[in-house]
């Protein structure tokens, strides 16, 4: 098998991590590794697949002789740099919102649109979706392919990690103090303190309301789905867990007449989905048991009481994994036909 020549843009970070950590785990036939991050990561050093790899800087001809670049180092940084990677020969796989609603990319999840993957050697950026908009579409799209949908609502409740690091250190250090009896009046990282609370606010407001991480879940999942007048509401809420985000979803479809059998057994059949059993205790996934696993965890199946054709269910997956670099991951494979 050809070995590929890959980097990893924001490697030091807590996807970029995430990234090296499934190289390892999936035997991902990689050749060269290049791991690249900020000035303050320079002359650390990462261990990926039995080397250790010093940590670099970008700078102009760093991407020759890749085939695979993974970018998780933010909307500035791959606007800059992806379209170099892409003019030295590579495949860029931009984990930011940079190009996801650029007409001239494509946004994928595999097991919805790999279709529109190209094959290895067409040098392009791939864009990858929001975390929460991930998990939410693989879920949601086995329904509309068989039954049709007219619509979705969606409330979701993401940990802190997806704030990166610091969301991570900010909840674990702030707990501690507010369980020594301090109060905690701000927040580096949030709008308000995290400790044993929730906040309606992911990103910033927009004049009609809705802030950042909410317009990305509406845009992008129609998009994804390829169902451009699609419907899509969404409310997003940072909660005091550590990892893995987790979605209460209304899915309005168009065929009637549905059981809870007809639903489950299709989400069951669909790839990525696993679906919890009501007579398993607790009957549904968790935040806490789907961190460190790969699949989209759906449960709590059941129909609307005043709409028969609208399902409510329970979405939960890991924000860090299935939500950023495992789908990542899973596009090379799909790109360089490895599974």
């Amino acid at each position: 098998m050809k070995k590929i020549n890959l980097g990893v843009v924001g490697a030091t970070g807590v996807v970029g991590e995430t990234f090296l950590q499934l190289i390892e785990e999936r035997e991902f036939p990689a050749g060269e590794i290049r791991l690249f991050a900020s000035e303050a990561s320079q002359g650390k050093t990462r261990n990926c697949q039995g080397q250790d790899i010093a940590i670099q800087t970008l700078s102009e001809g760093c991407f020759d002789g890749l085939d695979l670049v993974f970018f998780s180092s933010g909307d500035d940084i791959s606007k800059e740099w992806a379209p170099k990677a892409m003019a030295a020969g590579a495949i860029a796989v931009d984990n930011s919102a940079a190009f996801r609603m650029d007409e001239r990319f494509p946004l994928v999840v595999p097991e919805v649109n790999g279709d529109l993957l190209p094959k290895p050697g067409n040098a392009t950026i791939i864009a990858n979706p929001n975390c929460s908009t991930i998990q939410l579409v693989v879920a949601l799209a086995p329904l509309a392919k068989k039954y049709g949908l007219k619509g979705v609502r969606v409330a979701s409740y993401q940990s802190v990690s997806g704030a990166g690091r610091n969301g991570i250190e900010e909840l674990l250090t702030s707990t501690r103090v507010a369980l020594e009896g301090e109060d905690i009046t701000k927040s580096e990282t949030f709008p308000a303190p995290i400790p044993f609370n929730s906040i309606p606010q992911i990103g910033r407001f927009d004049d009609a309301g809705f802030c950042t991480e909410e317009v990305k879940i509406m845009k992008e999942t129609s998009k994804i789905l390829r169902l451009p007048n699609l419907p899509v509401s969404a409310f997003t809420v940072r909660v005091p867990t550590l990892n893995s985000h987790a979605e209460a979803v209304w899915a309005t479809l168009e065929k009637p007449d549905l059981s809870v059998a007809d639903v489950t057994n299709t989400l069951k059949s669909a790839p990525g989905v696993e679906v919890t059993a009501p007579n398993e205790s607790p009957g549904y996934p968790t935040q806490k048991f789907a961190s460190g696993r790969d699949p989209v965890y759906v449960g709590r199946i059941h129909r609307d009481l005043f709409d028969k054709n609208t399902w409510l269910m329970w979405v939960v997956a890991d924000n860090l994994r299935k939500g950023a670099a495992l789908n990542g991951i899973q596009i090379a494979e799909h790109i360089f036909d490895l599974k």
